[in-house]
């Protein structure tokens, strides 16, 4: 059975959800934050594979460093093919892990059905997707969500600077944004444009987020979207766009994003762990209850939101009961 963690949490103790039923591991309490955290590890070896949205690659990433410090047999490859592709991926048993930064649809659901595949959906953190143009633009401080829309739909007129502000430049803009497998993509169109995957096709596109920040920063004329977190490790090569969506001009930021002022562009990122795979793989294991305990921070320092500890919680009792199930 596929389980999705949703928001009522499971009031359970950290210290007694993520104590490994391997013979493999040793866990103590932080005296900090009363949470678990994995203090020895020895024996375990494998390899997990993750795939999926290049806005939570930067999480899982640093994630992945920081557990290959202890686990050091263990070889974690993360990928960031977009949330779709990760998808196809998972559906097919091919990853143990998939990133995703919009929770799994219908169709993906079914493929994985169709292939005999489980899941459990664990939330991880927070996200502002975020409208970026060049530092070099100096006149726009702000967008409404209608000129989003209008910017972005299918059957855009819109060319230049000037097509949405009169008072803005006679220049052609140059639209960047994620590739269509991206829930990035997928996000914004349903938010701002109001139906999934519709939207002008006439940008460069690119599932690696640094490339989209290479380009918008050389480019003064550039406007592009995606996740937070890279605005966040390079505030000197973007400029942030503030949205209007009814109720005055909000810029992303930890604050905005965790209160839920920035709308409609605030979002929940999510792992979905293979439930055989955890049951069955030790390394699998190890890695996610790591995720979970020791990830909250990590989620922070690479520029996202972390959940509330409760979240977190709820995510190792979900895990907790999928290994029950053996």
């Amino acid at each position: 059975m596929n389980k999705i963690l949703l928001g009522t949490a499971i009031l359970a103790s950290f210290g007694l959800l993520a104590c490994s039923s391997s013979e493999s591991e040793t866990v103590k309490e932080s005296p900090s934050s009363g949470s678990t955290v994995v203090s020895e590890v020895t024996k375990i070896e494998g390899s997990i594979e993750i795939d999926g949205s290049s806005t939570v690659y930067p999480v899982t990433e640093a994630v992945a460093e920081e557990f290959g410090k202890l686990y050091k047999d263990v070889t974690v490859t993360v990928g960031f093919s977009g949330t779709g592709g990760g998808f196809k991926r998972f559906a097919k048993g091919e990853t143990s892990i998939s990133d995703a930064s919009r929770p799994i649809k219908d169709e993906e659901i079914e493929a994985a059905a169709e292939a005999g595949t489980e899941w459990i959906e664990l939330a991880v953190g927070q996200d502002g997707l975020s409208v970026m143009v060049s530092p070099k633009n100096t006149f726009i401080e702000c967008l409404t969500v209608e000129q989003l829309k209008n910017l972005w739909k299918p059957d855009s007129t819109i060319m230049t600077w000037k097509d949405i502000d009169a008072s803005w430049p006679d220049k052609r803009i140059n639209l960047y944004g994620p590739g269509t497998d991206s829930g990035t993509f997928d996000f914004f169109t349903e938010e701002i444009v109001g139906e999934v995957q519709s939207s002008r096709s006439d940008y460069s596109m690119s599932e690696d987020d640094n490339s989209l920040v290479k380009g918008i920063n050389t480019d003064p004329n550039a406007l592009g979207y995606f996740g937070y977190a890279y605005y966040d490790a390079n505030p000197d090569k973007l400029k942030l766009v503030a949205i209007d969506a009814g109720n005055g001009c909000v810029e992303p930021s930890h604050e905005t994003i965790k209160s839920g002022e920035y709308t409609p562009l605030a979002r929940p990122l999510f792992i979905y762990v293979n439930s055989d795979h955890l049951k069955n793989r030790p390394a699998v294991e190890a890695f996610v209850k790591y995720f979970l305990t020791s990830g909250p921070e990590l989620v922070a320092e690479v520029g996202y939101v972390k959940e509330s500890n409760a979240v977190y919680t709820q995510g190792l009792a979900l895990v907790e009961a999928t290994l029950g199930e053996q």
